[in-house]
């Protein structure tokens, strides 16, 4: 039976497609870390308070990275190359969401439309990243080699959506709302898109390495593709939806201790 928890365990299993899977995780984590700690040195006077709540995003992310390459280590794998297709935030970037890297490797002041922009951007793919980490939760939460990260991870990934709402909110009341929302639109339906060709470079990878049939890796390709179409008439709405969260200052205060995974 093909499911989500048996494609996983499938990759998990595997010494080849888990260094892959894990390697591609930890360089996103390790990109956002690098974006975040460059937009908190930047963010403008009039938005110094936000600085530690991005400071810590930036930290977790790195965190996050640090995890996906401890879990190699324990199966003595080294990370190996991301291939370029399957670069979610690179292309991202290049499609123009977000804000570029060029400007955060500057030292001029961001202004409040490029916080908009960040807080944005952030609130779609922390979506995205909150539902797949709830799915990995949902499935491995007690397993004994992942269970721990997992959980973790996921915990983390709910308080970095659940500031980006707050934020967001807090902006759109100080007049923003307009920009928030086309903004907001624009990073779903390119969101949607880039997340589609990921996975299709993702999966035809781990078929090659996992020597899926033809049929089975067709099966994939077409479930992602009929994601994207259930995305693109109407599921990226909720990646566009603002509401206070049940988690206030999620970010706020300092980071809670975790320990490191060896």
């Amino acid at each position: 039976m093909l499911s989500a928890k048996s494609l996983f365990q499938e990759i998990l299993d595997h010494d080849e497609s888990f260094a892959l899977f894990c390697s591609i995780a930890a360089s996103g984590e390790a990109q956002g870390g690098w974006e975040n700690a460059r937009i908190a040195a930047l963010v403008p006077d009039s938005e110094r308070a936000l600085a530690p709540k991005i400071a810590r995003h930036g930290a977790d992310e790195d965190k996050h990275g640090r995890i996906f390459n401890a879990l190699m280590k324990r199966r003595g794998l080294d990370p190996v190359p991301v291939p370029p297709e399957t670069d979610y935030t690179m292309l991202l970037e290049r499609h123009g969401i977000g804000l570029a890297h060029e400007q955060l490797k500057g030292e001029t002041p961001l202004s409040v439309a490029d916080i908009v922009t960040y807080l944005a951007h952030s609130r779609v793919t922390e979506q995205r990243a909150s539902e797949q980490m709830r799915l990995l939760r949902r499935y491995f939460a007690d397993h004994p080699d992942i269970g721990r990260a997992v959980k973790q991870i996921s915990n983390d990934e709910d308080n970095h959506l659940a500031y980006c709402h707050e934020e967001l909110l807090r902006l759109a009341r100080a007049g923003h709302g307009r920009t928030i929302q086309r903004t907001l639109r624009e990073c779903a339906l390119t969101e949607i898109r880039v997340h589609r060709d990921v996975s299709l470079a993702v999966m035809a990878r781990m078929g090659r390495i996992l020597h899926w049939s033809k049929a089975r890796s067709a099966l994939l390709a077409a479930g992602i593709r009929a994601q994207y179409a259930w995305e693109r008439l109407a599921g990226w709405r909720r990646m566009v939806t603002l509401a206070m969260p049940e988690r206030r200052d999620a970010l706020g205060g300092p980071a809670p201790a975790h320990a490191e995974f060896a």
